[in-house]
């Protein structure tokens, strides 16, 4: 399907068209563009320019310019517009402003891309569903999602992130979701705020974008709550909360099942079930949030349950996978694509609840958490979960405050890089342990799972969770 026409892109982009051609999809990276894909030529840390050859070699169906890059064919297709990002943004919102989609929009501290892909796989079974790929949820992400938005979309589920002051209200504006939701509010970004509360207000400002008469689903847990209420409020937004506090949908009980989250709660007077092919509390808060978003949307419960019940983490945020040593196996958890104190503290608690001869932690740093950072590495050493963890191996510079919290016993070993930690794991890990990996992305947290693959021997490893 024809997603965008020379015609109609110079229209929505105010640009000139060189050309007659026709695209079905968009993209910012050669790497990975298909046949067919506009090509934005985005100035990040290389100038998209200097690719637009090679994206139309691999066969773009045109690219998205600023300029005329030198060398290229006479009759190359092209947009040719005054500013790249401000055009892309334009087609974004032409691309919103033409469809009849139901739209969401999800931020958050923690769970934002996880509740994403929760909604994807519950409105997925009730209409043709369009969401953000992987965690595309900044400034170029958010419109190259609107963007790629077929006409045709019947749900359409947007992430939004941020790292500082005024990021969020311009991004949900672009989105115009019909409900807003919020996950939790924690520490994070801490170097660019100057407490927990501002970073809710900067969350809250997701409801500023939302549609008249739209939804703003709140979590009613965190100490925040009544800021996201207020800024809802002032939207004039409808509030549905959730939370074990919450009147709409509270979350009555749960329980780690081996790698089954099982849930019991209340949706508006009526006690439901359900399950998450992952273990972990938080994810069944996660998940009670985006029952209450696909409810806001018109979709239905029990497709939601079930569309929840298939859903599972993607690589790095939760996965569990069971690796064949010789002499028996260890299970992995791989959480490694990110972190703060809060999702640190969750990943503790999962591993704390797990079976095994032992349980093990690698641990990297928490990234932009201010002047506080030191000591909130070193407050995970008094968490509940650290009672049932045998070892915990620190990386990085400011988990060297966690290594020295930690009790003797517990205390394992301190390198300061990801690297230096994957040549000492065959000491430190053996058959029956079940092991943790997590940090902030620039940590390389992933280079500990990999060393961790590397002793597999034989049939290699089997994943409990699809990537």
């Amino acid at each position: 399907m024809t997603l965008w026409t020379a015609t109609e892109a110079a229209a929505a982009a105010n640009g000139r068209a060189i050309g007659d051609w026709s695209v079905n999809g968009v993209s910012i990276d050669t790497r990975t563009i298909e046949p067919g894909d506009l090509f934005v030529a985005l100035k990040a840390a290389r100038d998209g320019h200097e690719f637009v050859g090679q994206a139309l070699e691999k066969g773009a169906g045109a690219a998205l310019v600023s300029h005329i890059p030198g060398g290229l064919p006479g009759n190359a297709p092209l947009l040719l517009v005054d500013d790249v990002q401000a055009a892309l943004e334009d087609l974004g919102r032409a691309a919103r402003a033409r469809t009849g989609a139901r739209v969401v929009a999800v931020t958050g501290s923690v769970g934002k891309t996880s509740t994403k892909e929760m909604l994807a796989a519950m409105l997925g079974r009730q209409g043709k569903t369009h969401a953000s790929v992987a965690s595309y949820n900044n400034h170029w992400g958010v419109p190259l999602t609107l963007a790629r938005m077929p006409r045709d979309t019947e749900f359409a589920v947007i992430e939004i992130g941020m790292n500082h002051p005024g990021e969020i209200a311009p991004l949900a504006k672009q989105a115009r979701p019909h409900v807003a939701m919020v996950t939790t509010v924690a520490a994070a970004h801490l170097e660019a705020f100057e407490s927990v509360t501002a970073i809710a207000r900067e969350k809250a400002s997701i409801f500023e974008g939302l549609e008249p008469g739209g939804v703003a689903v709140v979590n009613a847990d965190i100490d925040d709550a009544q800021v996201l209420r207020s800024a809802a409020d002032a939207a004039g937004a409808q509030i549905v909360a959730f939370g074990t506090k919450a009147q709409d949908y509270r979350l009555l009980d749960v329980s780690l099942e081996g790698d089954v989250t099982r849930s019991i709660a209340q949706v508006r007077g009526h006690e439901i079930a359900f399950e998450i092919q992952s273990a972990g509390a938080h994810f069944a808060m996660n998940g009670l949030g985006a029952l209450a978003v696909a409810g806001a949307l018109g979709g239905k419960l029990e497709a939601s349950i079930k569309g929840l019940a298939g859903w599972s983490p993607f690589k790095g945020r939760g996965v569990r996978e069971t690796l064949i040593l010789p002499g028996g196996t260890i299970e992995l958890l791989d959480d490694s694509y990110n972190a703060n104190p809060t999702s640190m503290a969750a990943a503790l608690a999962v591993l704390a609840a797990a079976k095994g001869t032992r349980r093990i932690a690698f641990v990297g740093d928490m990234k932009e958490l201010g002047p506080q950072a030191e000591a909130l590495h070193a407050g995970l050493a008094a968490l509940d979960g650290m009672v049932a963890i045998e070892q915990v191996h620190c990386i990085g510079p400011l988990m060297q405050a966690l290594h020295a919290a930690l009790p003797d016993d517990k205390r394992g070993v301190w390198t300061e890089t990801s690297a230096e930690m994957a040549e000492t794991l065959p000491e430190l890990v053996r058959a029956g342990d079940i092991v943790l990996a997590k940090g902030s992305l620039s940590m390389g947290l992933a280079r500990v799972v990999d060393g961790l693959r590397e002793m597999v021997q034989g049939a290699g490893s089997q994943k409990n969770t699809d990537e």
